[in-house]
């Protein structure tokens, strides 16, 4: 049976979610379709093992997940303001499903190409959308807590995801197989609730057609040299997220001696819960005082890391990882609002857009370049560049961040 709903358009349950079940359901999206993005990163030992494929294909197949994220961003960006935020969730959790299926069968690399750019396209269409909902959702003048809530889903779905994989792959059987049916499990169930949740566009086009899909990227020459600082720092916090999310499974294994998958699922998870707790912790400071500490902190956190691996010390690694969990949520939470903050209204979505940009590129290119020095060198030479590479923008983003402030 269906009924009218306030919009209208018909849909096709009784119960509509509304309130506090409603945000929660968004919030789950969000988390879902985050995790799906470091399901892998457990795994990726054991495929270059079965696959037989070099660490450089690894880190390739890791970054291609970029690829979706800027069809997202360049080409369905606005469609959730056009047609509705549920009907553009709904088709997120498509393609993370037909993302999902294609893991859960995967014979080759091809197949794993395939589904980290499918998977990078359902997060960059849900996130920004299941953002812009919440906000809508909680109807407050303060966006904070909209956020708020948005962040630490990513970046706890970004945890338990890659927990929940490796937890299943080191103790039950098919280690290959059974973290995608789970997941499989949770998408149908999570895309269940966002389909009766509210719809909070009170118009959405019926023609996708007059829709505009033409890419909206820039920068206004005003703001260019403030946006330089916030630009880095977002490439810096993801390239660290980047770095444990393709990375960390093969370092444990090769300079720590700790080959266990629930092992590496733990160790993202630490660092995903201290991205997400230091940004719930810091909600009072101030946007640009939390890039600049953020900028500050990558440079000790990125030499711990390498002193990690040089000492082959599971506590050392453990403290480096809080710490870059630290600064990454720092400098995203951060940036992202400074961004915001320097953004002239009537082109703040283009220069957000600009701003997401730099941030995925940050979560791709440098673990490609760990990876080709990983193999022409060594892992210790390539975290060491990394490490010094890090550095450098941060204390680049600091010199300019601190000039042209507000």
């Amino acid at each position: 049976m269906t009924i009218s709903g306030h919009y209208g358009f018909i849909r096709p349950l009784k119960v509509e979610l509304r309130g506090i079940p409603a945000i929660c359901a968004v919030g789950a999206m969000i988390g879902v379709l985050f995790a799906g993005s470091t399901m892998l990163t457990p795994l990726y030992v054991i495929y270059k093992q079965q696959f037989g494929f070099s660490q450089i294909s690894l880190t390739l197949i890791y970054a291609v997940y970029v690829l979706g994220n800027f069809a997202a961003l360049l080409l369905f960006g606005r469609l959730s303001d056009e047609i509705g935020r549920r009907k553009v969730s709904v088709m997120a959790m498509v393609v993370a499903i037909v993302s999902a299926l294609i893991f859960l069968f995967a014979r080759g690399v091809a197949s794993l190409y395939a589904g980290r750019i499918l998977s990078g396209l359902a997060i960059g269409i849900g996130a920004g959308t299941g953002t812009a909902w919440l906000a809508e959702l909680i109807g407050s003048e303060d966006k904070t807590r909209a956020t708020v809530i948005a962040t630490g889903a990513n970046f706890l779905g970004l945890g338990i995801g890659a927990l929940t994989a490796g937890i299943l792959a080191e103790y039950l059987p098919l280690p290959l197989r059974l973290p995608f049916i789970v997941y499989l499990l949770a998408l149908v169930a999570v895309s269940a609730l966002v389909w009766s949740t509210l719809e909070t566009v009170s118009r959405p086009a019926s023609n996708i057609g007059q829709i505009s899909m033409r890419p909206r990227l820039s920068v206004p020459s005003e703001i260019r040299a403030q946006f330089v600082a916030p630009a880095v720092t977002g490439f810096g916090a993801m390239a660290l997220v980047g770095f444990y999310a393709a990375l960390a499974p093969s370092l444990l294994a090769e300079q720590l001696h700790e080959a266990s998958h629930a092992a590496a699922g733990a160790v993202f998870l630490e660092l995903a819960v201290a991205v997400a707790a230091s940004i719930v912790a810091t909600m009072s400071l101030s946007s640009r005082v939390a890039m600049l500490w953020s900028l500050a902190l990558m440079i000790p956190s990125v030499a711990l890391l390498v002193s990690a691996q040089i000492a082959g010390s599971m506590t050392t690694m453990i403290a480096a990882t809080a710490l870059c969990g630290i600064a990454a949520g720092l400098g995203y939470r951060g940036s992202l609002q400074v961004v915001n903050q320097i953004a002239p209204q009537d082109r703040r979505a283009e220069v957000v857009s600009s701003y997401m940009l730099c941030a995925f590129s940050g979560n791709a290119l440098p673990v490609i370049g760990v990876g080709v020095i990983s193999t022409l060198a060594s892992p210790t030479a390539a975290s060491l560049a990394f490490a010094v590479m890090i550095s450098v923008f941060a204390l680049v983003a600091l010199f300019f961040g601190i000039k042209y402030s507000q």
